[in-house]
């Protein structure tokens, strides 16, 4: 399986990169939306879960719809997946 995410419905997505230059520079693949961000914290929702990425005068510089790619600036701190699985959502309720 060359490293990709293997779906439910047994497709391969691409996986998903993420790619730090220097704690001043960010890119993300597979994003599909940005939750919420402020100048220290910013919250993606990846094809992986939830993505909380923390520091300092964080900045959003691109954030591409059609292909998922994301990129930020500033002084990253830390960069980590919540424990919010991508099944919390409505699947996960419906088996409660």
């Amino acid at each position: 399986m060359d490293g990709g995410v293997f779906m439910q419905n047994n497709s391969i997505a691409a996986p998903q990169n993420i790619v730090m230059e220097n704690r001043k520079n960010l890119r993300v693949s597979g994003v599909k939306d940005i939750d919420s961000f402020t100048e220290t914290r910013i919250v993606l929702s990846t094809i992986m879960g939830e993505l909380v990425i923390r520091g300092e005068d964080l900045h959003v510089t691109a954030l591409d719809a059609e292909t998922g790619d994301f990129s930020m600036t500033g002084n990253i701190s830390s960069c980590v997946y919540s424990r919010k699985s991508v099944m919390d959502g409505p699947i996960k309720k419906l088996f409660r």
